[in-house]
This record gives structure tokens, sequence and C-alpha cells, in this order.
């Protein structure tokens, strides 16, 4: 089975725009996303981009940071529309693990979308929270990792690997850096990649020959030396 693209973005415009296309199949937010696209009041803002998008999976994260707090607002989230997941950081901004959020969300069968994960580990103690019934999808960030000098890869193959006995758990790719992650995450088996508009834009050019990249490249550098007159 290919690898859903999700579009991370929470743009109102943009949502509208890619939610038409199909090679989108569905959307994920974060409190950073929401602030940058104006976002002032959280509840009417969220309730726009579910009328934007009724219809495919949408993510809209909690931003309380004591565990009660948080399982008091992704209850009221959930309640948005069917379409929504809950996104739930792994760690609370204490370093502690919200694994009581997860495990009171999702015994009331609400869908969690886990984010900021980062290593198998924390794949295994977030699996040992829910049930096998209520969908959950594992998000763990590949190009922030790596912008550390950090391999994610093999924390992919592992967290794929256990996550293997939920059929309800889906393992996603996210904060993509460029549009080979894309190859990367479905040669890995990764259920969901994450990407920005720009780059699922670039996704949706794949398959020119090294040929044809090779003679726009020249093209280019010969437009660009003609319009600034270069001279020797």
């Amino acid at each position: 089975m290919a690898i859903k693209i999700f579009c991370d973005i929470a743009d109102l415009s943009l949502i509208k725009k890619f939610n038409k296309k199909k090679i989108v199949k569905g959307f994920t937010t974060n409190p950073s996303l929401m602030r940058k696209a104006g976002a002032k009041d959280y509840r009417s803002y969220s309730k726009q981009l579910l009328k934007a998008c009724p219809n495919k999976p949408i993510s809209l994260e909690v931003f309380a940071d004591d565990l009660n707090s948080m399982i008091d607002q992704g209850i009221k989230i959930s309640n948005w529309g069917r379409n929504v997941y809950v996104k739930v950081p792994v760690v609370n901004s204490k370093n502690q693990f919200t694994g009581k959020v997860i495990k009171k969300l999702n015994a009331q069968n609400i869908k969690l979308n886990i984010t900021a994960v980062y290593t198998a580990r924390q794949t295994e103690k977030i699996l040992k929270k829910i049930n096998k019934k209520t969908k959950v999808i594992i998000s763990i960030f590949a190009g922030r990792a790596s912008d550390t000098g950090k391999d994610p890869v093999p924390e992919f193959i592992k967290s794929i690997k256990m996550a293997r006995g939920f059929k309800n758990v889906e393992i996603l790719w996210a904060s993509v850096r460029e549009p080979y992650n894309y190859i990367q995450a479905n040669q890995l088996g990764c259920h969901i990649i994450t990407i920005p508009p720009s780059i699922i834009d670039k996704i949706q050019n794949f398959g020119k020959s090294f040929n044809q990249l090779t003679t726009e490249t020249v093209k280019a550098f010969l437009t660009d030396s003609r319009k600034s007159k270069f001279k020797i």
C-alpha cells in the first residue's frame, strides 16, 4: 500500500487549495503553524479549517502543558468534527511523558496523533498506553533529528516493526526537508508522510530524467547570464 500524503499547513486558503488535490489525503497542524497563519481564536479558527476540510483527517493539537488540562482540551477538540485527530505531544515542556493523556483519550475512542516523537523507545511507551481499536498516528520527526546530525531511519525501522501488532496504528514521517524524503518514507513502510505545500508541488513533478534535469539546469544558468548581460 502506497504511503499517504498529508499536507502540513494551517493557512486557510492553502487548505482550501490542497483539499482539492487527490494526492493529499489529510492535513496536520500545530500551534506554530496556527500562529503563522494568523489565528487569534484557536477554536473558531479550527472550525474554519474543518469547514474547509470536512471529509479528510485533520490533526489539531492541544496546547496545554499540564496533563489534566491536556485531557480537557483533547476531549473538547475531538468534539469539533468526526475527522479530527487530537494531536498530543509525547512529553510536555517539563519532559513528563504524556502517557496519562494518551491512555485517557484513547480509552474514550478519541483518534490521536502523538507528536514530537524521536525514538523507538518513545514509540514503545506509547503503544503500551493504547488499545488495539481506536486510531492512533505516531509522528516521528525525521527532519529535525537529521538537522542535528542524527540518522532517524533506525528509529523508524524499529517503530514500524513494533507497530505491526496494532492495525489501528500508523507511523508518520514528520518534518520533511526535501522531496526525496517521500521516497525514503515509502521505502521504509511508513503509513503517512506530512509535507509542506511547496514540497508537495515538487513531488507532483517526479519522473524527470537526469538528462532532462541537466538540460534544464544549464538553460537556467544561460538565461540568467543573458539577463545580467555578463561579459568577459
